[in-house]
């Protein structure tokens, strides 16, 4: 068993260490003052960041989801809003059209959202069907050559800024879950769609999510990805990939919150010694690091095994529930260690805590995590 990383790997790692010391400050100002955080997406998307491992041929950088998931790792630590915007154009709407979408799709779309010249918004949810994508009641009627798309999708993350969206809908409602279809839209200046403003949102305010009202907007029928009544099989398909880079986003979270706790713990004294003398607090950094850890090789595991083309599901489940868990406790007691300075909205804690939360729910909750790893323990 080999855990050492190629060149080519140690050079996107090395990569993005860099571009997030670089950025790391003006995320944190972007971030304090409720902006998006254009500046730093348009930095990430310049190194590439956004087409790591899309196909070369469409602008991407060819490597492996294992080198993307290290450049996450990195990436969070800085902006995990910004992170998240790279995520959606490479691991969301970029591998979806790249696995499913027709020549056509793959030309017209993918070099943009490679190089992150736009954005790419991914739509699933609705507000009677979360965590049961199979309850979802937006319909695309076909009439001749074109779709006509008819409901409500929430949560739709950069929805208000994104040229493109990936729509799941009704083609067959009458066969339930089994008529989902998906289909690449042009969301700006789209006949029949409204957007609302961006949610007022405790964490992750930079990645702005919206509401998407579509009143029989016309879609091209030759914008189906996919085969028809093959949506929720290409959602769920795209999730697995996607729950390792989410993995891989709290994996960076997290040793952004160890690091916070780990400078205030060794310059803050108390009772004439540092706070990193006391043992109570040794035992706190000792914790939040093996977490982290065992997180990061979780994560590494499951994206090795989807590189490989091995089954992964069930191990994107743990990586994405475990080292979640493991962001958000390591956010808790930086905060603690930190005392009442950790409460304070100008100390970078303070944002981590917030969106370390949203990545337990995100791209499936982390209780469908554990009924996805469930379900394949129990297989005969």
């Amino acid at each position: 068993m080999d855990f050492s990383l190629t060149a080519a790997q140690q050079e996107v790692q090395t990569q993005a260490q860099i571009l997030a010391a670089e950025m790391a400050g003006e995320a944190d100002r972007l971030d304090r003052e409720g902006l998006f955080p254009e500046p730093v997406f348009r930095r990430f998307a310049e190194a590439g960041m956004c087409g790591l491992a899309l196909p070369r041929e469409y602008g991407g950088g060819g490597l492996d989801y294992l080198s993307y998931c290290l450049a996450q790792m990195e990436l969070a630590q800085a902006s995990p809003a910004a992170a998240l915007l790279v995520h959606l154009n490479h691991s969301l709407v970029g591998a979806a059209l790249a696995r499913f979408g027709a020549p056509a799709h793959q030309e017209r779309y993918l070099p943009p959202l490679a190089r992150g010249e736009i954005l790419g918004a991914f739509a699933l949810t609705e507000p009677l069907a979360g965590s049961d994508p199979g309850g979802m009641q937006t319909v695309a009627r076909r009439e001749g050559g074109t779709f006509y798309l008819r409901g409500t999708k929430n949560f739709v993350t950069a929805g208000d800024r994104a040229e493109v969206g990936l729509i799941f809908a009704l083609t067959a409602p009458e066969k339930g879950a089994k008529g989902v279809s998906a289909l690449v839209v042009e969301l700006k200046g789209a006949p029949g769609l409204k957007i609302s403003p961006p949610d007022d949102k405790v964490a992750l305010p930079g990645a702005p999510s919206v509401t998407l009202e579509f009143q029989d907007t016309p879609v091209p029928a030759e914008n189906l990805v996919g085969a028809p009544e093959e949506g929720l099989k290409i959602a769920l398909a795209v999730l697995d990939g996607a729950r390792v880079g989410a993995a891989a986003q709290a994996v960076g979270l997290g040793r952004a919150a160890l690091n916070q706790a780990l400078r205030h713990a060794r310059r803050r004294e108390q009772f004439g010694q540092p706070l990193a003398r006391f043992q109570a607090i040794q035992f706190k950094l000792a914790d939040m690091a093996t977490e982290l850890e065992a997180a990061a090789l979780l994560t590494l595991k499951a994206a090795w095994l989807k590189d490989q083309g091995r089954p992964f599901s069930g191990a994107a489940a743990m990586a994405k529930r475990f080292a979640t868990d493991a962001a958000l406790n390591a956010a808790l007691e930086a905060v603690q260690i930190l005392g009442g300075y950790g409460l304070l909205t100008e100390q970078p804690v303070a944002r981590l805590f917030r969106d370390a939360k949203a990545g337990q729910i995100y791209e499936g909750t982390n209780e469908i995590m554990r009924l996805i790893i469930a379900r394949e323990l129990l297989q005969p």
